[in-house]
């Protein structure tokens, strides 16, 4: 018979005893949490919960197996195993179900996540790292469903790295590369493109990954069947599974919700496959309940039929483990020996109620507590108020009327009130300003920092050094000074890394990696698969542990497959967690003007618009972008690099201090000196801008050309505005659709700089048409911007001024 995980553990029977019943007092305790949080939603304390009841044995047991310098990428229903590691207590779940603000009660994510989304910090307060080796960490979690699953791969991966890689510093990320990273999914969430694309990625690189399938039969309340090819997703996996003396695939292992035995038995045996062979492992948890339904939102009787709500009952995780530890009994020396009787159990399963109910109020009363201060110091002077304002006394009757006043109501009524006296300048009323302004930005800070970072690292503090030039620099194909600044990069920083489509072996498509695979070698050049969302996720996961990764996706126009981890995941990391984990992954791409609809794209406002949280930075030439890489690799800030894809056979001077130069971020540079109209361009337009001026020059117009560089951040220093003080005329020219980044441009120009002031005609954009561009440099001139285009509408709108200079065209 095979020998199973309890069998083999050296133990006293006592501590094995006591093991077992803290097991089974910590899933008690964890299920009341779930009973105990979904009456606080219906009773209208909380808005929204999640929970994990049904997997409290798996979890437990993956706890068991799960050592300091580990790293989990999961999902919202791991709240046991998140209580077994101790990154979760019964107070900072209710905080966290309550939305409390307060990183020491909720430090997952300071109130910013609905519940069940867990994470440990990583960073000190001042934004460095701490020793992740000597922690159990969790990355943070999104709602995504299998949004985690690229993440995973990266946080896997960086084991295999650190076992060849090391650098100043590195022994505070790892262990020489023996943490292994563990994942969990809902069996429905398999059915996403990022859970096959993740596997498939970790069983080709053979990384230490564990993957734990939670089978509750249901995605809400869709069956399995209604979700796969196979209604067992261990069946469909099956040609993954690894054969004897391959270094491919992956092992899985299929295992019972209830069967605490079997289930340590299980985690072990992966444990020991990752750990130990750097072998990917699926546990597919099967026969798994949930007690109470997908959410508070509603209710499983409306799609679960009697029999399937009897079986969940009768197979509840917690009540076989009850029945295994009455059932249990060994002899020793002659005497048997039990684990429990009823009376045991049932005084836990009270002291586990006693401990909830405990923790549920500590959370509540310090989460009113807070609100309470705001109330006690508003409130007061709006009363104050409210003696010589009506209106302010009927506000004040309404708030004074609400069952439950949250933050929004006290501050509601502090702005009601200031709004209606705006005429008075009464002491009573200065005062409620000063108060209101100060407790408004203490909780703006509460919800809105660490968009960015606020290290002493961040991409605004790197110091900026121009490139050196001498009369002996060459002139060189841009794609040689990208190339050999990365080889600078790979020597200065031994934790840097660069992975993509054909970024290996032949140095990427356009050569700006020539042979720094063979110098550098295939970790840390490396080629992928073609599988642009866990490139991504790959590269975030390296990041969240400490290395330098440069994720190399070979054309803008496929950057779409990222957008989601991008969007979702990578420009949320520092936010979602108040500053408590970081991700300086830099997305390397090359797009705007080349051939044909997929690659000569440049979809960038919504890149834009769902990405803010990355610096997005577009170079006009290969020194800018290497300058850039320079920049970032200096701070701790993820951005993406945006190269010209049609600069790489163009020639520049060659700096003579590749590796040192950086291009400050959010600098705009004014290209031509003008004074008739500002032209803003960046990227691959801007040489075609520079044709259109001086074109213009020619026609009697003075135009003055400003590169932007850096989209996010944008025109720090307002530098724009300033031009338009002199010329008093606008252009926004790219190569983006109408109402897309010249948008943007505009907005950041217009309303925040307060162009408007300055303007003495309408602001004009120039921008590619609607559809995709066409193929072929014929397409390309009759789809986007042209020479012709600029000189003609940017002369048009002097005809408009002055029609006898300017005749009509």
């Amino acid at each position: 018979m095979q020998t199973t995980y309890i069998e083999t553990q050296q133990i006293s029977f006592l501590d094995f005893k006591k093991t077992v019943l803290e097991d089974y007092k910590l899933g008690r305790i964890s299920r009341e949490m779930s009973l105990m949080g979904r009456r606080e939603v219906l009773t209208g304390k909380a808005k929204f919960g999640i929970f994990g009841d049904g997997k409290e044995l798996p979890q437990l047991a993956m706890a068991k197996v799960f050592r300091n310098g580990d790293w989990r990428a999961g999902y919202y229903r791991d709240q046991t195993f998140a209580l077994a590691i101790g990154a979760l207590s019964v107070e900072s779940f209710y905080a966290q179900l309550y939305a409390d603000t307060s990183v020491e009660r909720e430090p997952a994510s300071a109130g910013r996540q609905m519940n069940g989304h867990f994470a440990t910090r990583t960073l000190n307060p001042d934004g460095t790292w701490k020793d992740l080796t000597q922690i159990k960490n969790i990355s943070s979690d999104i709602s995504p469903t299998a949004g985690q699953m690229p993440r995973l791969l990266g946080l896997a991966l960086a084991s295999k790295v650190f076992k060849e890689v090391e650098f100043e510093g590195s022994e505070k990320f790892s262990s020489k590369g023996r943490e292994v990273a563990f994942g969990t999914i809902g069996d429905a969430s398999t059915a996403e493109g990022h859970f096959w694309e993740s596997l498939n990625a970790a069983c080709a690189l053979q990384v230490p990954m564990v993957v734990s399938i939670w089978d509750d039969g249901y995605g809400i309340s869709v069956p399995t069947h209604n979700q796969r090819a196979k209604k067992d997703i261990s069946e469909m996996l099956s040609g993954f599974q690894r054969k004897q003396g391959e270094n491919q695939g992956c092992e899985i292992i299929q295992v019972k919700a209830w069967d605490y035995p079997a289930l340590l038995d299980a985690y072990a045996k992966a444990e020991d496959f990752a750990r130990n062979h750097s072998v990917p492992v699926v546990i597919h948890v099967v026969e798994v309940t949930q007690p109470q339904g997908h959410s508070t939102s509603g209710s499983h009787e409306r799609y679960k039929n009697g029999e399937r709500l009897e079986w969940e009952s009768k197979y509840d995780g917690l009540l076989k483990f009850r029945e295994w530890i009455l059932s249990y009994s060994v002899e020793i020396e002659g005497s048997e020996h039990i684990l429990a009787t009823v009376e045991e159990l049932d005084i836990i399963d009270a002291e586990a109620k006693q401990i909830t109910r405990e923790g549920q109020k500590k959370a509540w009363e310090s989460y009113q507590g807070a609100i309470k201060e705001i109330n006690a110091a508003l409130l007061p002077l709006v009363k104050d108020l409210a003696i010589e304002s009506v209106q302010v006394q009927k506000e004040l009757e309404k708030f004074e009327g609400l069952v439950s006043k949250a933050k929004k109501d006290i501050f509601h009524l502090a702005r009601r009130a200031l709004l209606l006296t705006r005429s008075s300048s009464t002491p009573q009323r200065v005062a409620l300003e000063e108060k209101f302004q100060a407790l408004f930005a203490q909780e703006k800070e509460n919800y809105s920092s660490h968009l960015y970072s606020q290290s002493s690292e961040k991409v605004t503090e790197v110091k900026e050094v121009p490139p050196v030039y001498s009369e002996d620099s060459p002139e060189v194909d841009g794609r040689v000074v990208v190339r050999n600044n990365f080889d600078k990069i790979f020597e200065k920083y031994p934790q840097t890394l660069v992975f993509g489509e054909d970024a290996g072996n032949i140095g990427d498509v356009n050569q700006g990696l020539e042979g720094m695979q063979e110098k550098y070698g295939e970790l840390r050049v490396a080629d992928t698969g073609i599988r642009e969302a866990t490139i991504l996720g790959q590269g975030l996961g390296m990041a969240m542990r400490g290395l330098r990764p440069i994720a190399e996706i070979q054309y803008l126009d496929y950057i779409l497959y990222c957008l989601q981890g991008m969007s979702d995941d990578l420009a949320t990391v520092q936010y979602r967690t108040r500053g408590g984990q970081k991700a300086p992954l830099i997305i390397r791409t090359r797009g705007h003007r080349l051939e044909g609809i997929w690659h000569s794209g440049s979809p960038m406002a919504g890149i834009l618009n769902l990405s803010k949280g990355i610096h997005v930075l577009v170079p006009r030439n290969l020194t800018k972008a290497a300058g850039f890489y320079n920049t970032m690799l200096q701070s701790d800030e993820p951005a993406l690099i945006v190269e010209c894809l049609n600069g790489y056979r163009l020639k520049e001077r060659q700096p003579e201090n590749l590796g040192e130069f950086t291009v400050p971020v959010g600098k705009v540079e004014t290209t031509r000196e003008g004074s008739d109209i500002t032209l803003v361009t960046y990227g691959s337009t801007w040489r075609l801008v520079m044709e259109a001026a001086e074109a213009l020059s020619e026609l009697g117009i003075s135009a003055e050309v400003i590169d932007v560089q850096s989209l996010i951040p944008f025109d720090l220093s307002s530098d724009i505005v300033e031009s338009l003080k002199k010329t008093n005329r606008l252009a926004v020219i790219d190569e983006d659709v109408e109402g897309g980044t010249s948008a943007f441009i505009l907005q950041q120009v217009l309303e925040k700089q307060k162009g408007f002031r300055h303007l003495d005609s309408d602001p004009l954009t120039i921008c590619a048409n609607d559809h995709r561009p066409a193929y072929a440099s014929d397409g390309d001139y009759f789809s986007k911007p042209s020479v012709d285009d600029m000189v003609e509408k940017i002369y048009m709108l002097f005809h408009e001024v002055n029609p006898s200079k300017y005749p009509a065209l």
